[in-house]
């Protein structure tokens, strides 16, 4: 079961016990508290440091490759400590220290508390980690900061605000695309310590450091192009820095794919930041308001509103509770969907439970015909693309899948999945039945372009949902394996249907004697152990003080949706309560969505558990599946995402992404 906290952030300092855990309060800007300073500060800390490194032609080498430096300025230095003194402190970081795992929409890491806790441990306590404790001296001493000011240009730094944690990156951990800018972090930098130390890291082992050029947006605010500049595999001893800026300086980690049960690789470092000076300390300058929004800022304003489109005002397309679909509509319909879901019977019971529980999970949902057609192009689509299960659970190259009908939409620090290009005008293959021979591009662009903004399938969504949808978007997404995810985002003012046929095909096993693939679920592989990631999940809204780019991941083991298959309806409870019931002979355009949810809270200085939070935050969560339709009333403020697609996946995770704009469907009152 997933377990996640803020990145940056780490609960109250526990008891010492058999392994020292380092960690403290967070403070309220989310960066580190101030600490009290060194009981015995370096004066100079040139012997912890590797000969010649501050020496003034380093300096001004350093400072020149820095400047010259691309996608942004950064500085890489190949040994940065003694070597001797490196190897205690990984030995002290293994032995000594306790880490926690940790996973949001963003990232999976294993991770200690901030090593500013080093300072309030007792003297025999401190002893057991002499050696990170003269690491982390060292590194914040005056001579390092005044190295790091000279090379980057950077201003004066905070000796005071110390602000570092060790992170290890087994397989599966990654850290997707950001810029780094809270409070008042002035330089980023990592300290590697790849594991096993006597062996070098292999690039195809995963854990990059990935680095991205910006390109100026719609929104006439910088943001990352898709697809990282360079990738900078990680190495014993080497140390990257670079400044902190606002829309600039957008960095990731690539997915480990290596690492697990009896196997001694991962990516052991020690990150963290040097802040600007505090107030008290020289240099000191109150933090200035930037014009370019940080990566955190455009993730809290991000909006679907300006992609919708509009329906044309047609009154024959508002279904009323108690309506019946047109035959014209049925026979439309029953071109692409399962014609148990078209049934006056099934619709009246779907309707019931949606404005019950706020969400639907219907299974076979596309026409027998046409999802069996899909389902195998799919598969052999990935296949021929370097993205299927032949792959081995390797991370793919940035551009695979890219070379047919889909392409890469960003921006990667709020989402990176492919789409289908426009189709050229004119263009246009008509074909019937929708199961016949063409491509699985055609079939899947039907589905994007034809059912979901038809007036057919609005009006059977309206009866279901017993919401009229206003106005609509329609996106078929393709998430590939190690590349691919959205991150958390919401409105804050709206309410949404969501409506995602998942199109992603079950785990196969090669079992058969003649080695043929097999589609068999095993307990332990496949998307229903969230072990391959890609589920839909839906977050309570955050509080105000918290960093809205860090959210709760759902539990991997439980899915909140209603399941059902054709013919059958389930009881039982849901995420969410509320709806809208009833009948009218009007529509109102006033939202009101319904999967919602409170903002998390901790009680006094303790806080909650990983189960505490998975039961508050976390509203709803499906795992990716073949031919299954996942309808959502979303409330405003409600967080959602779909977790990073990892490289361990047999294949893509396939959607038709939908959502609508809606009105509320109400009963007239009698007059007497």
């Amino acid at each position: 079961m997933p377990r996640t906290h803020e990145r940056s952030l780490s609960p109250d300092i526990p008891d010492v016990v058999k392994r020292i855990k380092i960690s403290h309060e967070p403070s309220k800007d989310g960066n580190s508290p101030s600490i009290p300073s060194p009981t015995s500060p370096l004066v100079d800390p040139s012997d912890k440091f590797t000969e010649g490194l501050f020496n003034p032609d380093n300096i001004s080498r350093l400072h020149n490759s820095y400047k010259d430096n691309s996608p942004f300025k950064f500085a890489l230095i190949e040994r940065l400590f003694r070597h001797d003194l490196l190897e205690k402190v990984k030995d002290e970081c293994l032995s000594e220290l306790s880490f926690a795992e940790k996973e949001t929409d963003i990232y999976k890491v294993n991770q200690t508390g901030d090593l500013a806790s080093l300072n309030f441990l007792a003297p025999n306590q401190l002893a057991l980690l002499s050696n990170l404790r003269s690491l982390r001296d060292a590194l914040y001493s005056t001579r390092f900061r005044k190295f790091l000011q000279s090379v980057t240009g950077c201003g004066p730094l905070s000796g005071v605000k110390q602000d570092m944690s060790v992170n290890s990156y087994s397989k599966g951990c990654h850290l997707l695309n950001h810029d780094d800018v809270i409070g008042t972090r002035r330089v980023s930098y990592i300290l590697y310590m790849p594991l096993p130390s006597y062996q070098m890291w292999q690039k195809d082992w995963g854990g990059a450091l990935e680095l991205y050029p910006v390109r100026l947006g719609e929104d006439n605010q910088l943001e990352p192009e898709p697809i990282p500049e360079k990738s900078i595999p990680p190495s014993w001893n080497q140390f990257i820095f670079f400044e902190v800026q606002p829309g600039r300086s957008f960095h990731s980690v690539e997915e480990v794919v290596v690492g697990g049960e009896e196997d001694g690789r991962e990516r052991l470092s020690i990150s963290g930041w040097f802040h600007a000076a505090q107030e008290g300390e020289e240099g000191y300058e109150p933090v200035q308001e930037s014009a370019v929004k940080s990566s955190r800022e455009q993730l809290t304003s991000s909006s679907t509103s300006t992609f919708f489109n509009s329906y044309q005002d047609n009154t024959d397309d508002i279904m009323l509770p108690g309506d019946a679909l047109p035959e014209l509509y049925i026979s439309y319909l029953s071109e692409f969907m399962n014609p148990v879901y078209l049934q006056p019977r099934t619709m009246k019971a779907l309707a019931a439970r949606f404005v019950e529980e706020s969400s639907l999970e219907l299974h076979s949902f596309l026409s027998n015909s046409l999802a069996k057609s899909l389902e195998s192009r799919l598969r052999e689509l990935d296949s021929k693309d370097g993205l299927g299960p032949e792959r081995a659970g390797h991370i793919p190259p940035h551009t695979a899948g890219t070379g047919g009908g889909w392409i890469v939409k960003g921006p990667p620090h709020k989402w990176r999945y492919s789409v289908l290009k426009p189709r050229e005008s004119g263009n246009v293959l008509a074909v019937f039945p929708r199961a016949a021979h063409v491509s699985s591009d055609e079939i899947i662009r039907s589905l994007q372009d034809e059912l979901f903004p038809s007036p057919a399938f609005r009006a059977w969504l309206s009866i279901v949902s017993r919401l009229m949808p206003l106005r609509y978007r329609a996106e078929a997404r393709r998430f590939r394996p190690g590349l691919d995810y959205t991150l958390a985002t919401s409105e804050e003012k709206e309410a949404r249907l969501d409506v995602v046929l998942d199109l992603t095909p079950e785990a196969q096993d090669r079992s058969t004697d003649d080695g043929r693939w097999q589609t068999k679920q095993q307990d332990d592989r496949g998307w229903h152990t969230g072990e391959w990631g890609g589920w839909d999940c839906y977050m309570a809204p955050h509080n105000e003080e918290d960093d809205p780019a860090v959210y709760r991941s759902g539990s991997s083991k439980v899915s909140s949706t209603q399941q059902s298959t054709p013919g059958h309806t389930s009881e039982g409870g849901g995420s969410g309560s509320g709806g809208v019931n009833g009948s009218s002979s009007s529509t109102n355009t006033s939202k009101q969505g319904s999967v919602h949810g409170s903002p998390h809270e901790s009680k006094g200085n303790t806080p909650p558990t990983p189960m505490d939070e998975d039961e508050e935050s976390t509203l709803l969560t499906a795992q990716p599946g073949f031919n299954r339709l996942l309808l959502v009333l979303r409330d405003e403020r409600v967080m959602r995402f779909v977790k990073y697609v990892s490289a361990s996946a047999d294949g893509s995770r396939w959607d038709i992404c939908g959502e609508y704009e809606v009105g509320m469907v109400q009963e007239e009152e009698e007059v007497s």
